[in-house]
C-alpha cells in the first residue's frame, strides 16, 4: 500500500476545488452586476413610460388650473356673472356660488401639480371670496348687484397684486421649470 500522506490528499483536493470556487465567485460578481444593471434599465424604462403617459395629463391639469384662475379673476368673474337686477346679497351669493363651483370642478387637479402650486390656487380662491365678502359688507344691504360689481372692480384695481394673477404667474413659471 502506498504511503499516502494526509497533507498530499488535502493539497490535491485544494488544487482541484480552489479554481472552481474562484470561478464561482467571479461568475457570481459578474451576474450580480449584470442583474443590477438590468434592474436599473427596467426601472428607467418604466419611469420614461410613466412620464410619457403622465405628461399630457399633467399639462391638462395646468391648463385647467390656468383657466380656473382666469375665471375667478375679477374682470372675468364679473363679466361672466351678470348683476342684472339683483340685490347686493343676491349677487354676492351668486358670485360666491360661482367661485365655489369653479373650484370644486377643479379639485382633482391637485394631484398633478406641486403642493406649492395648489396652495397658491386655494389662497387665490379664498382671497377672491374674501374680497367679494368684504366689499359687499362695506356697501350695505341696500346696494344693488351693479353697485357691488363696480365696488369689486374698484377694490381690485387698487390692489397691487391680484391673487389670481400671482398664482397664474407662478403656474407659468412651474410649467416652464417642469417641462
Amino acid at each position: 500500500m502506498p504511503d499516502i500522506c494526509f497533507m498530499d490528499i488535502f493539497l490535491d483536493t485544494f488544487r482541484t476545488i480552489f479554481p472552481s470556487i474562484l470561478i464561482l465567485i467571479v461568475v457570481y460578481l459578474m451576474m450580480s452586476s449584470f442583474l443590477e444593471n438590468e434592474d436599473k434599465r427596467r426601472k428607467s424604462e418604466r419611469v420614461r413610460a410613466t412620464q410619457k403617459q403622465s405628461l399630457p395629463i399633467r399639462m391638462q391639469a395646468y391648463e385647467r388650473l390656468a383657466l380656473f384662475l382666469e375665471r375667478i379673476s375679477p374682470n372675468s368673474l364679473l363679466l361672466r356673472v351678470k348683476a342684472g337686477n339683483l340685490t347686493n346679497q343676491e349677487y354676492l351669493l351668486l358670485i360666491q356660488q360661482n367661485i365655489r363651483s369653479e373650484f370644486e370642478h377643479n379639485l382633482s387637479q391637485q394631484i398633478y401639480v406641486s403642493d406649492r402650486m395648489w396652495e397658491m390656487v386655494v389662497a387665490s380662491k379664498s382671497t377672491m371670496a374674501s374680497i367679494v365678502n368684504t366689499v359687499s359688507a362695506d356697501l350695505g344691504p341696500e346696494a344693488s348687484g351693479a353697485d357691488l360689481s363696480k365696488a369689486i372692480l374698484k377694490a381690485c384695481m387698487q390692489m397691487e397684486n391680484i391673487p389670481s394673477k400671482s398664482a397664474l404667474s407662478y403656474l407659468r413659471q412651474e410649467v416652464i421649470e417642469e417641462f
